[in-house]
């Protein structure tokens, strides 16, 4: 299963079949269902989504006109004494030079993934755990990350869907989920360039 949940404008997330529906508030809200081709159409009509490798470098392009040297930055790697002073120097320079792009601006749309976690009878409702989505794009592995995400997500369906999701978590199935957060850079914070601690000189943005 999979699904969409629009945070901070919109919240969203799927049903037994397809993907979530947002609706304008944060909290507890119903599950209801739409496709991903479909999620332009309750999104404002400024949004720029970023649920894939093409669109997510289209939106970097925009943001820093092209990818680092990751080579030169990463040099000997992490054992190398000037590496963290190498990547201070990227991020500063980047900083600079981004200050007064439109892209800054825009309102952009981007995936965490989630599982639906233990029935909650008070309030007819499943929890909701999430994390981010790792996307490999020419740029490197990108993650999105919110200000602010609420520890307490709870999600409601209708009476048959949530009979049925119940059944599936009892019988030990996993639900999955995809999360759409909507929002805009914090200037000053926009883009941060780093390594991965797991695979030798992978960027991460």
């Amino acid at each position: 299963m999979r699904a969409l949940w629009v945070i901070a404008a919109l919240l969203l997330i799927t049903g037994l079949n397809g993907e979530g529906r947002a609706e304008d508030a944060l909290g507890t809200r119903p599950l209801l269902t739409i496709a991903h081709k479909d999620l332009h159409t309750i999104l404002p009509l400024d949004c720029r989504i970023l649920i894939d490798p093409h669109s997510i470098e289209q939106f970097l392009d925009a943001l820093d006109g092209n990818p680092p040297d990751w080579n030169l930055v990463y040099g000997h790697g992490h054992h190398d004494s000037d590496l963290d002073d190498r990547l201070f120097a990227l991020n500063r320079e980047r900083d600079a030079k981004r200050a007064e792009k439109k892209a800054l601006q825009w309102t952009v749309v981007f995936l965490w993934s989630g599982e639906l976690s233990r029935y909650d009878p008070m309030t007819g409702g499943f929890g909701l755990a999430i994390g981010p989505i790792f996307t490999p794009t020419r740029w490197g592995v990108v993650r999105f990350k919110p200000e602010e995400v609420p520890s307490n997500l709870i999600v409601i369906p209708d009476s048959i869907t949530r009979d049925a999701l119940r059944r599936q978590l009892d019988a030990g199935r996993k639900i999955d989920l995809e999360v759409a957060m909507v929002g805009r850079l914090i200037p000053d914070e926009s883009l941060v360039y780093d390594f991965s601690h797991d695979t030798e000189d992978l960027g991460i943005i």
